[in-house]
Formats: structure tokens, C-alpha cells, sequence
């Protein structure tokens, strides 16, 4: 009775992360365009964080950690939260939700190369072949003169990729690093404390915070989608896997995503879908699927243990 219901679990926790992950880059396109990144950002997390601790105690669930799963719980909330996504909710403001998904796609091919340059792990031979095309991939992406001529897109590019080197190095962190032990509690102070982090980033970067109720109505929709399916859900799902699965595996949401990410920025947004970036997107995916090969795979999993 227990392995399907985990298989059931583990097949509906991939699913948020592929296509409602997805979704949220239009939600933040929508809320920043009005409200300031970090502000916007910090309220979204802060609140879902408090709300899944009422939740816990509600149901009964023990929110107390230790020392060190706290300050681990922060130090994901950091790389995930407060910069990993707080920046690319502020670059989303100067790139196409298509592109900051793509660009993000990349992950993957990151984590590889830290396993190498931090732990020394070699890189299989396809997995090589993997990294060039991620590397060419990225290149077809972000030499686009439609997109490199839009005002300040250069800094926006550069600011995702930082982030994305952020979401990969805490990946791997989350994957071995002593945390609380419910996956809802964790998600909880990763999301209350780098909501917090936000919060004083906003306050340094001189953000005007706005009230909820002078917010427009769609603005109003969007953030409470963002809390609870997008923060919620989707991260709690998110924090599961990286105990269940292989961080690899885990990044293969980067597949999904971006398509996603394109078709409601075209369809809600209008934003241009070029061939180049058609182009750049199988090359790059293709690259993914390549170091996602079943050799790889094995590579990362001892790496887990």
C-alpha cells in the first residue's frame, strides 16, 4: 500500500513542479509590472510561510528544529528565495517569461559542472556532448538582437544566470544538508526567513511598498495563485523531491517549463516566440536530455549517498 502511494505522491509533486512552476513566471510578469520585485517577492513568500505554519499546527504537525536546520533553512531560503528568485522576479521586468525560462533551463548543466569543479566528479563522455549543446543552446538564446537592444535585457540575462547558478549550488545543498525532516515544515522557514531576507532588501534598494487593497484586481488574483500553488505547493513539492530523487532528476522540470513559461507569455502577454529562440530551445533542451542520461544519473545518485 505504501509504494504507490509514494509513487503517486512523487508523480504529482513532479507535476507542480513542471507545469505550475511553469506558470509562475507569468504570474510574477503580471505582479511586477505593477508592484516593486522585492516587495512583491518578500509579501508572496512571507505569507505563504506564515500560513503553512498555521496550517501545521492546525493539523497537529511540529514546527520546532534544531539550531543547525534553522540556519540550514536559511541559508536555502537565501539561494532559493531571496536571491535565486527575488532576482529574477526583478529581471523579469526587462525579459520575455519565455526567455528568463529558458535561460533558467540551463540548470541542469550547471549542477554538472559544480559536481565537477566542487567535488571533483568526472563527466561522462555524453554528458559532454550535453554541456556543448547547453552551451551553444545559451548562446542562440541570448544573441538575439531583438532581445539584446531592449532596454537594460543584457543586465536582466546576466542577473538570471546568476540566479540559476544560485538554484544549482542549492540543489546540491538541500540534497545532503541537515534539514527539517517535514518537508511542509521545511518549506515553511525557507520561505518565512528568505521572505524576511526580501523584505530588507526591498527596505535597502528604497522599494515603495504598496497596500493589498491598492492593488489591481488582477495583481490581487496573481499573488494569491503565487502563495498558494506557486509558493505552497509547488515548493513544498519541490523540497520532497530533492530528498527522494536525485537533484538531476529534480532539474528535469526545466523541460517543461520553459514551454510552458512560452505559451501562456504568448498567448496571455503576446510576447514574440522567434525561430531563433524555437531553435535555441531544442538544442538546449537537447543538450539537458543528454546529461540526463541513465550513466549520468548513476554518477548523481551516488553522489546523493
Amino acid at each position: 500500500m505504501g509504494k504507490p502511494r509514494n509513487t503517486t505522491l512523487i508523480v504529482l509533486a513532479f507535476f507542480a513542479i513542471y507545469v505550475i512552476w511553469g506558470s509562475t513566471y507569468l504570474l510574477n510578469k503580471i505582479a511586477v509590472l505593477e508592484l516593486p520585485p522585492f516587495m512583491l517577492a518578500s509579501f508572496r513568500f512571507t505569507t505563504a510561510g506564515v500560513m503553512i505554519f498555521v496550517l501545521a499546527r492546525m493539523l497537529g504537525i511540529a514546527i520546532h528544529v534544531t539550531k543547525k536546520q534553522l540556519l540550514n533553512t536559511i541559508f536555502a531560503g537565501f539561494l532559493f528565495l531571496s536571491f535565486g528568485n527575488g532576482v529574477v522576479v526583478w529581471a523579469l521586468r526587462y525579459v520575455d517569461t519565455g526567455f528568463a525560462a529558458l535561460e533558467i533551463s540551463a540548470q541542469p548543466l550547471v549542477i554538472l559542472l559544480f559536481m565537477r569543479v566542487l567535488e571533483g566528479k568526472k563527466i561522462q563522455p555524453m554528458s559532454v556532448v550535453g554541456v556543448i549543446l547547453g552551451i551553444v543552446g545559451i548562446y542562440l538564446l541570448v544573441s538575439q538582437q531583438q532581445i539584446i537592444n531592449k532596454e537594460n535585457s543584457v543586465v536582466g540575462m546576466i542577473m538570471i544566470f546568476a540566479c540559476m547558478l544560485s538554484w544549482a549550488y542549492g540543489s546540491l545543498f538541500v540534497a545532503k544538508a541537515d534539514l527539517p525532516s517535514n518537508y511542509f515544515v521545511n518549506t515553511g522557514y525557507q520561505m518565512f526567513t528568505g521572505g524576511i531576507m526580501l523584505a530588507l532588501m526591498s527596505l535597502g534598494f528604497g522599494e515603495k511598498w504598496i497596500a493589498p487593497n491598492h492593488w489591481s484586481f488582477d495583481v490581487q488574483l496573481v499573488m494569491v495563485l503565487l502563495i498558494i500553488f506557486g509558493s505552497i505547493l509547488a515548493f513544498t513539492s519541490f523540497n520532497y523531491l530533492l530528498k527522494v530523487v536525485s537533484p538531476e532528476k529534480v532539474a528535469t522540470s526545466t523541460y517543461v517549463n520553459p514551454i510552458v513559461a512560452m505559451i501562456l507569455g504568448w498567448y496571455f502577454l503576446k510576447e514574440e516566440i522567434t525561430l531563433q529562440s524555437i531553435v535555441a530551445a531544442i538544442v538546449l533542451l537537447t543538450g539537458v536530455y543528454f546529461i540526463n542520461t541513465k550513466k549520468t544519473l548513476a554518477i548523481l545518485e551516488r553522489f546523493k549517498k
